[in-house]
C-alpha cells in the first residue's frame, strides 16, 4: 500500500519536531520519535533506496499518510527543506493538545498561527514554507512496510 501524502498541517508539526529536538536517529534507516507532550514514542522506519517507510504513529499506520514523524526524519537527512526561523518559531508547541482540544487541523493551525506571530514570525511564512515542502511530499512515492516497525 502507498502512504498518501498527509494534512499540510503535519509539515509544521515535523518542522516542530526538529527544533525540539525530539528525534534520535539510530542508524541510517531507523529513527524514533517522542511526540510533542513526551508520552509517545514512535518508531521510524525510512529506506529511501527501496521507497519502503514505516511510523508507528496514528497518522502513519491507522489513517494510511506519511505521518509527521516520517516527514521529521526526511527533513533531518536533507530530504525535504528545513526553516530554522519557522522551526524555532514553532518550538515547545504540544501538538497533540491541541490536536486534541480542537479536533479540527484548521482550528489548530490558525492557534499555532497566532502562537507564531506573538513570537514575531509573519504567519504567511508559515503558509509558504508549508506549501513548498508539501510540492515535494505529493510527489513521494512510498510503500508502507509495517514489519519494519514492530516494537
Amino acid at each position: 500500500m502507498y502512504l498518501r501524502p498527509p494534512p499540510k498541517i503535519k509539515v509544521l508539526e515535523a518542522l516542530s519536531t526538529i527544533a525540539d529536538e525530539r528525534i534520535k536517529i539510530l542508524n541510517e534507516k531507523y529513527a524514533e520519535v517522542i511526540s510533542s507532550d513526551g508520552s509517545r514514542k514512535y518508531v521510524v522506519y525510512v529506506d529511501l533506496d527501496n521507497n519502503e517507510v514505516c511510523s508507528t504513529d496514528n497518522g502513519t499506520m491507522l489513517r494510511g499518510y506519511i505521518g509527521y514523524p516520517i516527514i521529521a526524519v526526511l527533513m533531518l537527512k536533507g530530504k525535504l527543506p528545513v526553516n530554522k526561523v519557522i522551526a524555532n518559531a514553532l518550538k515547545g508547541i504540544n501538538w497533540r493538545e491541541l490536536n486534541e482540544r480542537y479536533k479540527k487541523y484548521s482550528i489548530v493551525e490558525e492557534h499555532v498561527k497566532e502562537i507564531v506571530s506573538k513570537r514575531g514570525i509573519n504567519p504567511q511564512l508559515l503558509d509558504s514554507f508549508k506549501e513548498r515542502v508539501y510540492g515535494y511530499i505529493k510527489r513521494l512515492k512510498f510503500k508502507l512496510n509495517p514489519e519494519k516497525c514492530r516494537e
